[in-house]
C-alpha cells in the first residue's frame, strides 16, 4: 500500500497529481476517511441561474461525481435530493451542508437503489419534500474489479448491474409522472462503457447497458420535451476506486490515470460542469441521446 505520509505531488493550479496518498476501505467506502480527498468545491465555477428553482434527485450524492454535482446544481438556484446507502450518512450530512452553504435545500434519503420499491420511495419522497422533481441523475454505481477471468463471477455480476441498470430504469420510470417539457435525464457512465476493460468486466459492462438505454429512451423522452443524456468520466478521483477492490496498489497509486495526458485522475469537481450543462435546458435543448465523455484526452474508444 502507498504510504499514507507520502505527499501527493501538486501542480502550480493546486491539483494533486500522483502518487496519490491512499488506505483500503470496506465497502461502501467514506470519501471522509480518505487521506488525499476529492476537490468537490469548484471555487472558480460562478453560477449564473441556470437551474434557479429546479429540483434535482442524484444518486450516489453523497461523495464523489454525485457531491460535486449537487454543489453545482445549487449554485445554479436548485434544490436537491441526495440518495445514498445508510452507510453513508457521514459523507451525506457533509454534502448537505455544502449545499446548504450555496443557499438552497439538500434532502437526505438513505436506501438501496437495489429496491424496485425504494427507487420509487426516492422519487416520491423528492417530490412531497421538495414540490417537484426536474432533473434525475442516476449516478450511484458499483464497481468490482478484476485481475482475471476467475475473479468474474455471477453474484457480483449480478449486483453490479441491479446497481448500475436495473435502478436506472426503475428510478426513470418512477420519474416520468413528474418530468415536463425541459426537464432532464442524466447518466454516469464510465469511459469503460465505451472501449470496455480488462479489470473491470461486469462494470464496463453495465456501464456499456446504460449508455444503451439512454440512446433507446431518449428519441421517447423527447417527444415529451425531455431530453436524455449521458456523461462518461474517464478515471476520477473517489472513494469508489478504493472500497473493496482488486486494483494493485501501484494502479492506485500513481496508475490510475496512467492513459491520461494530463498524467492524472480528474477530479470531481471536473466533471460536474457537463450536469450542469445537460441539466440546462438553455445550455443543451438540441442534445438528445449523446454521450458527453470527459476524460482527460483519451480518446481511443476501441
Amino acid at each position: 500500500m502507498a504510504d499514507a505520509r507520502d505527499v501527493p505531488s501538486v501542480r502550480p493550479d493546486g491539483e494533486p497529481m500522483p502518487p496519490y496518498r491512499f488506505e483500503r476501505q470496506s465497502r461502501p467506502g467514506l470519501e471522509s476517511r480518505m487521506s488525499t480527498p476529492p476537490r468537490y468545491l469548484a471555487p472558480r465555477y460562478r453560477g449564473s441561474g441556470k437551474l434557479a428553482d429546479k429540483v434535482a434527485l442524484i444518486t450516489g450524492g453523497d461523495s464523489g461525481i454525485g457531491r460535486a454535482v449537487a454543489v453545482l446544481y445549487a449554485r445554479e438556484g436548485a434544490d436537491v435530493s441526495i440518495v445514498y446507502l445508510p452507510e453513508e450518512q457521514e459523507d451525506a450530512e457533509q454534502t448537505r451542508k455544502a449545499v446548504e452553504e450555496e443557499g438552497r435545500r439538500c434532502l437526505l434519503v438513505p436506501g438501496d437503489l437495489c429496491d424496485p420499491d425504494f427507487c420509487r420511495h426516492a422519487v416520491d419522497t423528492t417530490v412531497e419534500n421538495l414540490g417537484g422533481l426536474n432533473i434525475l441523475v442516476s449516478n450511484a454505481a458499483r464497481l468490482n474489479s478484476q485481475n482475471s477471468l476467475e475473479d468474474l463471477n455471477f453474484e457480483e455480476f449480478d449486483l453490479v448491474f441491479k446497481t448500475n441498470v436495473y435502478a436506472y430504469f426503475h428510478l426513470v420510470q418512477a420519474s416520468l409522472p413528474h418530468l415536463e417539457r425541459g426537464d432532464a435525464i442524466i447518466a454516469t457512465a464510465s469511459e469503460e462503457g465505451l472501449k470496455g476493460s480488462d479489470m473491470m468486466m461486469d462494470y464496463a459492462a453495465s456501464k456499456a447497458a446504460q449508455i444503451i438505454f439512454t440512446k433507446s429512451i431518449a428519441s421517447h423522452l423527447a417527444k415529451r420535451g425531455v431530453r436524455a443524456n449521458v456523461v462518461a468520466p474517464g478515471p476520477t478521483w473517489t472513494v469508489l476506486n478504493l472500497a473493496g477492490q482488486r486494483f494493485p496498489d501501484d494502479y492506485l497509486a500513481e496508475n490510475l490515470a496512467s492513459a491520461d495526458p494530463l498524467g492524472r485522475a480528474a477530479q470531481p469537481e471536473e466533471l460536474a460542469p457537463a450536469f450542469v450543462y445537460l441539466a440546462s435546458e438553455a445550455d443543451s435543448s438540441y442534445t438528445i441521446g449523446e454521450t458527453i465523455a470527459v476524460t482527460g484526452g483519451m480518446t481511443d474508444s476501441r
